[in-house]
Formats: C-alpha cells, sequence, structure tokens
C-alpha cells in the first residue's frame, strides 16, 4: 500500500519542482535592482533544475512515469503567479514571502516522501530526497535571513519618485 503513495507523491514532488522552475525563471527576469536576491534564486534554479532531473531519473529507474497532468499543472499555476506578481507594486517583497512559503511547503513535501521511502525500504528515494531537502532547507534559510533586507530595500526604492521600486 505505501508503495502506491510512495509513487504518487514522486509525481506529486517532480511536479512541484517544474512549477518551482517556472516561477524561479519568471521571478529572475524581473529582479535587475535586487543582485544577491537574483544570484540566489539564478543558484536555486539551477538546482532546482537538477532536482526535476534526479527526480525523474529516480522514477524512471522505479519504473515510475512521470505525470504530464500534473506538470501541465504546475506551470499553470506558476505561470499564474508571476503574472498576478507581475501586476503588483511590491512584487518583491510578495515574491520573496510567497518564495518563502513554497520553500516551506517543498520542505514538508520532501520529510514526508523520505519517511514514505523509508517505510517501503527504497534507500535511493531516501538518499536523494535527503539531498534535494538540504537544498530546500539552504534556500528557505537564505530567503527568511534576506527578507528584511530585500523589504526595506524596496522601501527605499519605493521613496524614490524615479525609480520603479517594484524591479
Amino acid at each position: 500500500m505505501e508503495t502506491k503513495y510512495l509513487e504518487n507523491w514522486l509525481r506529486d514532488a517532480h511536479a512541484m519542482e517544474k512549477q518551482a522552475e517556472e516561477m524561479l525563471k519568471s521571478q529572475a527576469k524581473r529582479l535587475e535592482h535586487y543582485p544577491a536576491l537574483r544570484a540566489r534564486i539564478d543558484q536555486h534554479l539551477e538546482e532546482t533544475t537538477h532536482q526535476a532531473d534526479k527526480l525523474e531519473r529516480l522514477m524512471t529507474e522505479l519504473g515510475i512515469d512521470t505525470s504530464a497532468l500534473k506538470d501541465m499543472g504546475g506551470k499553470l499555476s506558476a505561470f499564474g503567479q508571476a503574472l498576478g506578481g507581475m501586476m503588483a507594486g511590491d512584487e518583491v517583497v510578495k515574491g520573496g514571502i510567497a518564495s518563502y512559503a513554497f520553500e516551506c511547503f517543498e520542505i514538508a513535501s520532501y520529510k514526508a516522501l523520505i519517511a514514505a521511502a523509508e517505510q517501503a525500504s527504497q534507500p535511493e528515494v531516501v538518499r536523494v530526497c535527503k539531498d534535494i531537502l538540504q537544498e530546500e532547507q539552504a534556500m528557505a534559510d537564505w530567503l527568511a535571513q534576506h527578507l528584511d533586507e530585500t523589504t526595506r530595500s524596496f522601501l527605499a526604492r519605493a521613496d524614490d519618485d524615479n525609480v520603479q521600486a517594484k524591479k
């Protein structure tokens, strides 16, 4: 029984990483005035792409197909979030908050996956998910540590009438 859930949750994780990839690409394009945030997002985008690849390889080895429907749903959701964020004047702050919340969701998802993989005696799934979990925790920690700085930078730019604060 637990194998069925493990397979479904691996599909969910793959779709989640595909969604994250789209969100990060969209966010990175619009952060020209926040170089530290842009650099960290670019780094995490690369990590996220590798995470999706690792999950895909793992799933192939286990004979699990990816869910095109879940992947498409994740990408559409990311597109909607990006479009909504572009309209907000305080996009960089709201994006930072949303990114932190998404990282926490990913962390919780990988913790559940690790427990399920341990229960199903799948040590390679455990190993891959623990590696990914470390990267997600590092990104969440970075976002949490820099949200004050990003917010203050945004507010300083917002006070300058000659500068577009959201970018």
